[in-house]
Order: structure tokens, then sequence, then C-alpha cells
């Protein structure tokens, strides 16, 4: 599978999880859903069409996600609305001001591995590596919110052979599924229940996928389901 490598980073990052509505929290990291919106900006595809294109990203790519640096969380409030007491009148100028508290990821910095797995999107895979080869965005992109600039760089561009079945040291996430063994480690493990499929801007419930991951620059020791890049190197892609 035709594939490549992608350093995405930032100052700031959220992607909400979606069971937290009244004080937003972000998943750890970058999401498939959130990639492919990520894609679609550096690529200039309108919002229109690009509700059409989301199932299918989502079925003809595979991305896996490793950590450059320890997640760090600060929360910060923000001001999300700002109405008129009911009943009061206009003239009275009082308003209602709401403040909200969101969670966001500090300096976030992930490599990305991205596959095409389908040929219905393969000329859209090779505009975006050349798009981020060269540095140019149509759109800017955002790591989750627009006040969230993303950077990206191609890291590498290759290929993936797989799927394989075997044992396999991990920098990136692995699924639940994966006899991963976690006693031993003297780094964080996180666990995450992401979503990986979006139809109509609506991430489909029975398509999240639950995955185990080490925090930093570090390896898990796991045994499943893994596809191996051009230098070696073992991810697991979803």
């Amino acid at each position: 599978m035709d594939a490549l490598q992608l350093s995405v980073s930032g100052p700031w990052g959220h992607f909400r999880r979606p069971e937290t509505n009244r004080t937003p929290l972000t998943h750890d990291f970058v999401t498939k859903t959130a990639l492919i919106g990520m894609m679609g900006a550096v690529l200039g595809i309108e919002r229109g069409e690009m509700r059409d294109l989301f199932p299918i990203f989502s079925e003809d790519l595979l991305y896996g996600v490793r950590f450059r640096k320890p997640v760090r969380k600060e929360t910060h409030g923000f001001i999300v609305r700002d109405a008129e007491y009911p009943g009061r009148a206009k003239a009275s100028g009082e308003r209602k001001v709401t403040r909200r508290r969101y969670e966001f990821l500090r300096e976030p910095h992930f490599q990305v591995a991205v596959a095409l797995q389908g040929d219905r999107v393969d000329d859209h895979f090779d505009a975006f590596r050349k798009h981020v080869a060269q540095g140019k965005a149509q759109f800017p992109p955002v790591l989750g919110w627009h006040n969230c600039p993303a950077n990206l760089e191609l890291a590498s561009t290759g290929t993936f052979d797989g799927p394989k079945q075997g044992d396999f040291t991990a920098r990136c996430f692995v699924s639940s599924d994966h006899d991963t063994d976690t006693g031993e480690a003297d780094f964080h493990v996180g666990i995450d229940r992401i979503p990986t499929y979006q139809e109509d801007f609506w991430n489909h419930p029975d398509r999240y996928e639950t995955v185990v991951y080490p925090f930093g620059d570090h390896e898990l020791t796991t045994t499943g389901e893994f596809y191996e890049y051009s230098n070696g190197e073992r991810w697991w892609l979803i």
C-alpha cells in the first residue's frame, strides 16, 4: 500500500471527546476523522464536497499515530455565548455571558502514518502528499479547533505491507485486542475509544475503536496484527 508519514504539531490542540459536552475534554491525539478533515483543508475541498468524501476517506485510508512528545493538557475558559437575559428589555443593556471551560493539548507533536488501501481517493492522496511536501495548504489545517493551527511536515514516503500477525514492538497505538504487556512498563500507558468513520459530519457510534498507546517516544511489547513500513517499522493501522 502506498503510504506516507507526517509530522503533525502545533501550539494547541483539541479533539473533543463526544461524551463530554458541558466541559469538553480532548482525546490525547489526532483522531482519524480529524485527520481526514485536515487533509480536506490542505486540498481546499469545500464543505459540501467533503460531506460526500468523508465516508470514502474513512474506508480507503488507514492511519496510525505515535507520540513525539509526552501528552500535556491545560484547561482554559472561553466566552461561548453572549445573550440577553430572558424578559429584559434590549435597552437595559444587560447581557448574559456564558463561560465554558475546555481542555486542550499543549504543544502536541505526533508522527502520523497514512496508507492508501483503496483506489477511490488515490488522486486526493497523491495531491495531499505533494501539497505537504511543498508546504502548501489551500485552507489552514487545524488541530481540531480553528484557533489551533497545525504544522504539517512530510517525514517520509513509502509503502506498508500487511496485515501480518506476530510479535512486535510498537511505538504507535495498538488495538485493545492485541496481547499487550503493560504491567512492566515504567512509563504511562493510555487507553481511549476513538472515532474512525464519519458520515454526514457525524461520527458513527458503531465505528469507534478502543486503542492502547504509550506516552512519549516509548515502546509497547505486543502480539497481534501489524503492518510493516518500508524502513522496517511495525505499525497497527485503523
